[in-house]
């Protein structure tokens, strides 16, 4: 069995070897493509205007997601047990007490988002609060606590300035070659080898990054669960509220793929699959699978 410390040691491994990866990448495919254009200045566009779109919506990400999932505010006057648990959970993580909101919805989940731990959200659905016992429910908010602490707003929002620079290189590319644009550019057998590889570059290599940004996501929900056990103590409430929430088909109104990656469990109940190719694409690791590591873990 291995221990908390170890899981979450590993799971920081994993994901830095994914960015690793994820660069290596994205070094690749700059430099092929500034050879096929004989100039950097187009990177250069890529570059700039994947960064500004990302921070863009990394700093007003908890606006927007509030709003999407059309979350309210709670105080401690009108949610005094669930405020209470946030409190003394980020006090026991050294974090700001987040902002605490309530979506009502009776699938029971949760999320946290916030670009750092002093503009930092924690939302819960109504479901999550009447579906499980106040372990169970130490277990999720401590996972999304574990969030904020583990700064993965940020981390996610590298992998898609990252994606965002694939994509938009790729998609110019194959632009130029639609509108003509690559007739002057390198001639014989050395330029049609690159124009070659650039073309199969640019249909792979943003599937190969978006692949990569969902392979971090699911390592950050891994270690999530691994800092949430260590702040409570106790894995088994986090692993019998997952449990709960994977036998609980209720449909999410507010589920949305473009924050489907912040809920602590994937908002699309029924449309799961265990075959390893629809794996690759979720954002989350199967339940099953949590549960078994979490219940692994010994303290």
């Amino acid at each position: 069995m291995a221990s908390l410390y170890t899981h979450k040691s590993k799971n920081i491994r994993k994901t830095w070897a994914l960015f690793t990866i994820f660069l290596f990448i994205v070094i690749a495919v700059g430099f092929l493509f500034a050879r096929i254009y004989d100039s950097s200045l187009i990177l250069i566009i890529a570059v700039a205007f994947s960064i500004v779109m990302s921070i863009t919506s990394y700093w007003y990400s908890d606006k927007i997601v509030l709003r999407m999932a059309n979350a309210k505010p709670v105080t401690r006057e009108n949610a005094r047990e669930l405020y209470n648990i946030v409190e003394n959970l980020s006090i026991t993580a050294g974090l700001p007490v987040p902002k605490i909101y309530m979506i009502y919805e009776s699938a029971p989940n949760a999320f946290a988002t916030g670009r750092n731990p002093k503009h930092s959200v924690v939302a819960v659905t109504t479901g999550l609060l009447e579906k499980l016992d106040r372990s169970e429910l130490e277990g999720v908010l401590a996972h999304e606590i574990s969030h904020i602490g583990n700064r993965d707003m940020l981390v996610s929002t590298m992998a898609v300035v990252l994606v965002g620079f694939i994509s938009i290189l790729s998609d110019m590319f194959l632009r130029s070659m639609l509108w003509g644009g690559m007739r002057n550019r390198r001639s014989g057998n050395a330029g049609a080898v690159f124009l070659l590889i650039g073309i199969a570059l640019s249909i792979l290599a943003p599937i190969a990054g978006t692949l990569i940004h969902l392979a971090i996501s699911r390592k950050r929900e891994y270690l999530a669960d691994a800092s949430g056990a260590l702040l409570t103590r106790y894995p088994d409430g986090l692993a019998s509220a997952l449990q709960k929430i994977a036998h609980d088909q209720t449909q999410m109104r507010a589920a949305n793929n473009t924050t489907a990656h912040l809920w602590l469990d994937d908002p699309f109940k029924g449309k799961k699959k265990q075959s390893f190719l629809h794996k690759l694409f979720l954002t989350h690791p199967p339940i099953q699978e949590r549960v078994k590591a979490l219940k692994g873990m010994k303290i």
